[in-house]
Formats: C-alpha cells, structure tokens, sequence
C-alpha cells in the first residue's frame, strides 16, 4: 500500500528523519519530518494553472501547532484551536520568506504550503524543522522550485557556537539566531541578542550556514529517490517590443518621476505616467486576439522603473531622494509630546515616522502566553500598528495582519536585551508604534521611538537601541550597499537587511533577500556600513534623552517589591484569602504574592503603598526585646491592657507597667482604642510578650530609663493580679 522513502542524519546530537510515502499521499508533495521526537507533517500543493488577473505570486505558507502534539487539551470554552497564535504567524512567515524568491519570475500558479506539529518533545522547537520538510515537501513536489533550502538555529553560550539549542539550552545563550540558505549563499537571517559585535554575528550567520549542509544533502538524497516529474512551464512570451515601446513613451516621465526627493509628490508623476500607459495601451489591452493584459502591462512598467533605479544608483553612486549610498535621512526626535501618557516620543526619519507610546502596569497586566511548550507569563509586550493613512490611502482598519506582527516582534527583540531585570523594576512594560507616516523601514523607527518613549517613563534601560534598514543593488559582479533605505528601494532593491543595537553591540538581525542568495562580503560590507549609521541615529535621538528619567509619570503607578520568608505567605493571605483582601480593600493599593514570598505592592499614591507595606511587615515580623513600637488597646483587662502592636500580635501591658507610680484602676490610664507606645520587654518560650507603657514617653516615643526600684512582684508595683 505504501511506497515509503526515508533519509536520516545525526545533526547536533540528534537525529534527522525525512520520511514521504506514508501521509498525506494527495498532496503533491508530503513530508514528516522528525528532530529528536518533535514531528511536523509538511504538505505542498499547487495549482496546474496560473490565476488569472494576478500581478504576484501566490503564495501561502501556514504552520499551525496541535496541542495534542504535547498531550495537552487547549484552553477556552470551545476547547479546539483558534486563530493563529503569534509564535504560528512569526513562522509562516519565516518559512515563507526564504522559499518565496526560489520560484520561478513571474509565476503565478497558486502554491499552498501547510505545516502541521504532530508531536513536541518540549526539548527541540518544531520551527526550524518545518522550514526544512517544507523545502523538501516543495523539492519532490514536481512544482518549479529552485531549491532546496535549509535552516538552523545557532546560540552563543560561554563564547562557543551552539548549533540547534534545545529549549532549555535557549535560557542559556546570548543568541538566537536563524539563518536559512542554499548550498551557495544566505537567504535569510532572523536574530535576537545580547549587544553581540558584528563579527560575532557574521561568524553565527556563517557557522549556521555550514552546518546546513549535510541537511541540503539529505533532501537532495530524498529527491532522486522519490521527486515526481517536474513540471513543465509555460513559454515565457517575448515582449522585448512592446517593453521597447513603453521606455520609448514613458521611460523619461518615469527617469524624471524618480528624480523628485518628496515622496508624495513622486508618486504623483509616476501616477500621471502610469496613466499615459493606460490611456495609450488601451485598445490593446480590450483586444481579446493577443496576449497583452493590463497585468501583463503593469509588469513590464515595474521592470523599467526598476532598470531605472537600479542603473543610476549603480552607474551614479546616487539615490532617488539625491542622498549617497551610505547617508541617513535627517532625524527629528521628540519625548513627551503626550500629556498622559506614562511615556511618548515621536520619532521621524525622512518621510518616515513613528509615534511610540509606553504604559507601565503591574504584575497583573502580564500577558498569559499558552502554547506547546507550557503556559508562561511576559511583562513586556510591544505592538505595531501600520494604518493605511501613514501611506496616504485609504485601507481597512482593524486586521492585524501576519506584516505587522513580524514587524512589532523585530522591534520587541531589538530592545528586549536592554530591559531591565524585573527585581530592579518590576513593572509590566507595554509598547504601542503607531506609524503615522511610513517611507521605509517603520519597524527600525519603532525601536529608536521604543527606546525614546520608554526612556521618557522612567524605564532604566542598560542603553538606547537604535535600527536602520540596509538595501542592496546587485547588477551581475556589481553591487551598491544603501543605508536607510526608502520604501522604493526596498521594493526595487535587492536586500532588506534591518540591523539594531546599542553602542556597545548589537541586538537584532533580519535580513531578507529577493535575489538567489547574498555572499559573505556582501553582509560584512553591509553590517560595517550600518554601525557608522547606527552610530548616527544613536546621536540624533540623544538630542531628545540619553538615558531613562529619574521620575516616572504622575500617572504611572508606583511599584514596591519586598520579600517574606516562604513560612509567612500563608499569614499575609489568610483563611481564603480574608487578609489580603482586607489590605486591599483598606489601603486601596494592589497586593500580589509570588511563590517565592516576592511580594509587589502597587498604587499611584505612595500613602498607599507604604500603608500596606508596613501592614505586611506587621504580620510577617517578629518582635524584638528592646524595640519601642507603636500600637493600639485592644481589650481592658483587671490587671493590665492588650496592645495590638504589630500586625495581629498582640502584647500584654501590666497594670504595673503603665505607669511610674500606682494604677488602681486600668481605665485610668488607658481605654480601649487608645493609641499608645510600648517597649517589648520579653517574649517567653509559649511567644506571649510582655510589653511597658512606663518606659517610653507617650508624647516623643523616645525611651525613658527606669528609676524605680524593683520590688518582690513583677516589677515596679509588688502586686501580682
């Protein structure tokens, strides 16, 4: 029934099965894909033919994680799988972008890529093992692709490369990095780390790359023995001519379009020249006897402004705006433009720009995070939103699509190696990027508005992270390195390589290439070119502040954090949770307990905090021989007064130690509700205290010494009640 073909290989001390012939047999290509025993089943499919009317590849790539796969039931009242959880998004999207340049230019068959966890050993993360079986899903499919691909993960412990850290490993490592490529070159990278230096990072990229190797070589191995027939393309149409025809009618609007240095009015007059194509093709698009579509059209005006661009900046060394190839946009930075916000700042590049707001919260604000590997808790969150308005057009508003959780995680990464550590400031940390005006890379101006903004609520960060975008123009041995790329030379260009850190290394690495891969000295030039323009960016944004502010907010809430011994934590709660109610419910602050005894007390008025904190240091403290404290009567009795003097302690006060001279009557002195001052004079081995009233001066608290004499009885009065 079935014809299985499986390879295996030992890789970073685990083995890796390829397995197709068993599963998934209707799909046009099926891999499981085994690491250790994470399985993922990854399936290809595409269409026989293009979909009409498409000016793009349509491509779709979904990973999706089972809980099963962790014999774990999923949370929520339907108790099955919903949405995408933002780990399942972020690697669509890696899977996606390394394969996505490896199809065929201007193919336009429908290419559907579904990555399914099946089993999680909660020892290796299944992402980059769906990025490999879907490469070897999409190798034996028979669909044109120019493959295969590999990926890795490489961390950074004790000053060594690790290569596929397993899950714990990773709490471990000053990197996490991805890095995916052919046998030739780099494709895409993905990183987060601990202000590493450049060569540190090239030396990762280049160390994973290696390591990928012997995975190229399985899928290969798979592929002679079990590819299908691949598919023959159609023949391309030769429109030499008819491209002729539009540089001869359009080719100097176009020269002239991309000569303007303001954006909106740039695509303004490529507007006006894209409709003199309209205007002048269109009797030819309605002829139903040849093979000329306005898509057809559409795609021939994108390559001559793209031999346009890319011509001058190579022949010239000049961009579209007129800067040169390593130059910076001017850089305006603002702070605390918002009135009650915890924390704001406006950061603007060129015709980019970003309005990056920080609340600070407590414990309770944390974000439940439910996924395979367990439920965890984070106390930083930042998010990014790309309205349609920051391009000047109008666009649905609502969708967090898969663009802008990529875009928010790259920025949460550059700047989470500077947070921080939550002992010194134990707030719940949440970042919002609103992009209101967007010309290339917004995600960079989100971190450089992220350090702003957060430095304006009085976050100490370690250091301010700044991010630049870097481009690539490649023309045959010929190639250009841009700094602060603009949105047209993104979409023209070659490379995407987003870079961030501090002045002291970096943080984060993203780099994407549309072209069949990028060599070492093509990254080198390009990570030395973006230090000297982080370097900038890190000067003009400490125009605005160079560090966090030493006062938070007046809105912001204030946070407090003390620690009791473990034995304590079921006092300070009390019988189902009667006691920790009352401290909330009288001081008004916010009371939470970790299990450790960590115990974080909130509030926007310090009266507050300070009212419960030394409530809580009543129930948990022990009292002292010798220590005068505070306290109040709590019940008369003949021979002496109860004191209720720390937290639920009470002391007794002895008729004959309330006063230097002869009581009679215990309500002569003292009432119930009084409010007096004692010193602990002894606690015997049963813990009852005995307490004075005599020894202290009610009106300064100060001790007074002890002038009488002691007699028989207890000490003083000679009485014995």
């Amino acid at each position: 029934m079935f014809q299985i073909h499986k390879k295996s290989i030992e890789w970073g001390g685990r083995t890796l099965t390829l397995e197709t012939g068993h599963v998934a047999r209707q799909a046009d290509g099926a891999i499981m894909a085994t690491y250790g025993e994470t399985t993922v089943l990854c399936t290809v499919v595409g269409a026989r033919s293009p979909k009409p009317g498409l000016d793009f590849f349509p491509l779709t790539v979904n990973y999706q994680e089972k809980f099963y796969a962790a014999g774990k039931i999923p949370g929520g009242f339907f108790k099955r799988e919903g949405r995408p959880s933002e780990k399942e998004t972020l690697t669509s999207r890696l899977i996606d972008r390394p394969i996505r340049p490896l199809f065929p230019e201007g193919y336009k068959n429908e290419v559907q890529v579904i990555c399914t966890v099946v089993s999680h050993d909660m020892e290796n993360d299944a992402d980059i093992l769906a990025l490999i079986g879907a490469s070897a899903a999409l190798t034996i499919s028979g669909i044109p692709f120019f493959g295969p691909i590999a990926g890795a993960r490489v961390g950074y412990i004790d000053g060594n490369y690790v290569l596929n850290p397993t899950i714990d490993q990773m709490a471990e490592t000053d990197l996490d990095l991805i890095v995916s490529g052919t046998h030739d070159a780099v494709l895409m990278v993905e990183s987060e780390a601990a202000e590493l230096s450049e060569d540190v990072m090239l030396g990762a990229v280049m160390y994973g790359h290696e390591q990928q190797q012997a995975v190229l070589d399985m899928i290969v191995s798979l592929a002679e023995d079990a590819a299908k027939e691949p598919r023959e393309l159609p023949a391309k149409p030769d429109h030499s001519d008819l491209k002729a025809k539009l540089a001869d009618l359009v080719g100097e609007d176009l020269r002239a379009a991309y000569g303007i240095t303001d954006k909106v009015d740039r695509v303004t007059a490529l507007k006006a020249a894209k409709a003199k194509v309209d205007e002048t093709f269109a009797d030819t698009i309605a002829d139903d006897t040849n093979d000329v579509t306005s898509s057809v059209i559409g795609d021939l005006v994108k390559k001559l402004e793209k031999d346009i661009v890319r011509g001058d900046i190579i022949k010239t060394g000049k961009r579209i705006d007129g800067r040169s190839l390593d130059q910076v946009r001017a850089i305006e930075s603002e702070v605390g433009i918002l009135p009650r916000t915890h924390g704001s700042a406006l950061f603007t590049r060129g015709e980019t720009q970003g309005l990056v707001v920080a609340t600070l919260g407590t414990s309770d604000d944390e974000q439940m995070i439910d996924a395979l590997e367990g439920t965890s808790r984070s106390n930083f969150m930042l998010h990014y939103n790309f309205p349609p308005y920051s391009v000047g057009e109008c666009g649905r508003v609502g969708f967090t699509g898969r663009r802008e959780v990529g875009h928010g995680k790259l920025a949460w990464r550059a700047v989470r190696a500077v947070l921080p550590e939550k002992e010194v400031f134990p707030y719940t940390i949440r970042l919002v990027s609103e992009i209101t005006e967007s010309n290339g890379s917004s995600s960079m101006a989100s971190v450089c508005g992220a350090s702003l903004s957060m430095m304006d609520a009085g976050v100490p960060l370690k250091r301010p992270v700044s991010g630049i975008a870097m481009g690539l123009i490649k023309e045959g041995d010929d190639f250009a390195v841009l700094s602060d790329i603009l949105g047209d030379e993104d979409h023209l260009g070659d490379m995407d390589f987003k870079v961030a850190g501090t002045s002291e290394g970096l943080t984060a690495l993203q780099m994407d290439i549309k072209i069949t891969g990028i060599t070492r000295d093509i990254m080198e030039k390009a990570l030395a070119q973006a230090a000297g323009g982080r370097k900038y960016i890190l000067d003009e944004m400490a125009k605005a502040l160079t560090s966090g502010r030493t006062e938070m907010s007046a809105h912001a809430p204030r946070i407090e954090t003390m620690t009791i011994p473990k034995d304590k934590i079921r006092e300070v709660i009390g019988t189902g949770g009667k006691v920790i109610r009352e401290i909330v419910e009288v001081t008004g602050a916010k009371v939470s307990i970790e299990d450790d005894g960590t115990i974080s007390i909130s509030s926007s008025e310090g009266s507050q905090i300070d009212a419960a904190k030394k409530w809580i240091t009543g129930i948990v403290a022990e009292p002292e021989v010798g220590t005068i404290y505070e306290g109040k009567v709590v019940r008369i009795m003949d021979f002496g007064a109860f004191v209720n003097f720390m937290g639920s302690r009470d002391g007794l006060v002895h008729i004959s130690e309330l006063k230097n001279e002869r009581v009679d009557k215990v309500t002569d002195v003292v009432n119930e509700g009084d409010m007096v001052k004692v010193k602990c004079l002894e606690i015997d081995g049963r813990g009852k205290v005995r307490l004075s009233m005599r020894l202290v001066d009610q009106e300064s608290g100060e001790e007074l010494e002890d002038t009488r004499p002691a007699r028989g009885g207890p000490k003083g009065g000679g009485r014995d009640d």
